[in-house]
């Protein structure tokens, strides 16, 4: 059941103090939309990557209601990861390069609206996936997608953000092998050249995947692309822009509770826009749900 707290709640915001100008304000305004809705508010900075991870795992649940991920995929993952077995809520401040979570749920980029979410929208149960124990949110990929998240450069994405992805799309699209990957899903095998594993609709921001996948499931909805070479990329990736993805032929969407990916042996896992485990990888949902503020 939905759930919301009568008191004003005690909100720990975790962020990057090296985001950008833009970024810094809009999280800004989101906490003084909070202070002036009556939140208790803290703020944490992270230092190093992994370390909201250990903010949130380290965190005295007595001591806040709602830990607040600010930033984009990869701060949510480090959180969600460190919040397991603590009575503590998530909530986001969609402030990165993406933040699928957030397009999911329909959280908007308005900072009053976000406040209003996290100061007073319902705490719903939602389940998430494990990868090789290691949690993730929205999705888990093998094959072109992976090498695509695996061969980005840091330093571009912070030039140019979201297009660092397109690039490495690209050049990818010319130099990987698509070789073939095994998909076992509740025991049935498959075989198709990139899967992704879908715990929401969404994937790389308000586009769909998967339209039959909710967060509140406990399953999955894997999508697993039959054909490799550039010109299905391309073809796969217009498809995605236009909502067509699921009716292309070679494309095919199965529903399991129980994933098991295997490929080239060191092949990378990407969850949530990072590169999270290597394969094989076994896939399963998380026993333990997570309380998320969803939007008013």
């Amino acid at each position: 059941m939905p759930s919301s707290l009568a008191s004003p709640r005690r909100i720990t915001v975790v962020f990057n103090p090296a985001a950008g100008r833009s970024r810094r304000d809009r999280l800004e305004t989101v906490v003084e939309n909070l202070q002036s809705l009556g939140c208790e508010v803290s703020l944490r900075e992270t230092e190093a990557p992994g370390h909201a991870e250990h903010i949130a795992r380290d965190m005295d649940p007595s001591m806040a209601d709602i830990l607040v991920a600010a930033g984009g995929d990869g701060t949510v993952n480090e959180v969600v990861n460190g919040l397991r077995g603590k009575n503590v809520a998530l909530a986001v401040i969609p402030l990165g390069t993406a933040n699928v979570l957030a397009d999911e749920v329909g959280l908007g980029r308005k900072p009053a609206a976000i406040a209003q979410a996290i100061a007073t929208g319902p705490l719903k149960p939602i389940r998430v996936g494990t990868a090789n124990g290691r949690r993730f949110v929205m999705m888990a990929g093998a094959g072109f997608d992976a090498e695509v998240v695996d061969g980005v450069r840091l330093d571009l994405k912070r030039v140019i953000g979201p297009l660092a992805y397109v690039w490495e799309m690209i050049r990818q699209a010319f130099i990987y092998r698509f070789n073939d990957c095994e998909i076992e899903i509740d025991g049935v095998v498959y075989r198709a050249v990139s899967a992704i594993v879908c715990n929401g609709r969404s994937y790389g921001g308000p586009f769909t995947a998967a339209p039959k996948a909710r967060l509140e499931d406990d399953s999955f909805q894997v999508v697993m692309f039959a054909r490799r070479g550039w010109f299905n990329v391309a073809r796969y990736g217009v498809a995605l822009l236009l909502g067509r993805l699921p009716h292309l032929p070679d494309v095919s969407i199965v529903p399991g509770r129980q994933v098991v990916l295997k490929g080239g042996d060191g092949a990378p896992l990407q969850a949530d826009g990072d590169i999270l485990t290597r394969l094989p990888a076994q896939i399963e949902v998380d026993a333990e749900p997570v309380r998320l503020a969803f939007p008013v």
